[in-house]
């Protein structure tokens, strides 16, 4: 296996972006014409309004319709952030009521302010490998990052689960594991990719207290990490 060079991180966070699209309604106005007509000439022009309103008022929302899917798809999870990176090329949410932090060699952290250990926090490092399958199998590669990566040596870490997914082309390993300190355990979650010279770590977690509670949450996190190209 290809020795992992990384340094040590805390809990990953997510960048934020919603998109609203909307249409305001369009008022139509017909006159009736006051020059003299033959009552099937006043039919025909009656007709012929009704067809231009008609095709006024669908157009529009036929085009609303067949735009709306990719528009309104990063407001559709409920209770949930977004977060794109366009200059990294990754995307993902995270809980509403997160707030961004900034802690040094993370590139984005977002945490809940009552329950520290909740959090989301994504690291980037440099690599010359093309793909994650290149530095070894999933449980291998996550054994690695969560005892000399993803928690301190003085706490106690357990591998629960690794496996590995394809998504457009990309492959992912994701993980579960717990970190043991003197006072606490943190059950987290973490995804892992290669693409473009960069190796991407996401994690996020909670106390082990609050995981119950909370793992639904945290799975949909780590479920909606991918790279965006």
């Amino acid at each position: 296996m290809a020795s992992l060079k990384l340094s040590p991180s805390s809990p990953i966070s997510i960048p934020k972006s919603s998109g609203y699209v909307g249409r305001r309604g369009v008022s139509f106005l017909v006159r009736a014409e006051q020059s003299p007509s033959s009552s099937s000439d006043l039919q025909d022009k009656c007709q012929r309004r009704r067809v231009v309103v008609t095709l006024g008022v669908v157009a529009p929302w036929i085009s609303l319709l067949s735009k709306a899917p990719s528009s309104f798809a990063a407001e559709s999870k409920k209770g949930f952030m977004s977060v794109s990176d366009n200059k990294d090329a990754y995307a993902f949410v995270y809980p509403f009521g997160w707030q961004e932090v900034v802690i040094e060699g993370q590139d984005k952290v977002y945490k809940d302010v009552i329950e520290p250990l909740e959090s989301v926090s994504v690291n980037l490092i440099p690599t010359s490998k093309q793909t994650i399958k290149d530095f070894g199998p999933p449980k291998e590669i996550a054994e690695t990052l969560v005892k000399k990566v993803l928690a301190p040596p003085n706490q106690k870490t357990t591998l629960i689960d690794a496996s590995e997914h394809e998504v457009d082309g990309k492959t992912y390993y994701q993980f579960e594991f717990t970190a043991q300190a003197r006072n606490y355990t943190r059950h987290a979650l973490g995804v892992i990719t290669v693409f473009n010279g960069k190796f991407y770590t996401l994690t996020t977690g909670a106390n082990e207290r609050r995981w119950e509670k909370m793992k639904d949450r945290l799975h949909t996190v780590i479920d909606s990490f991918k790279i965006t190209v």
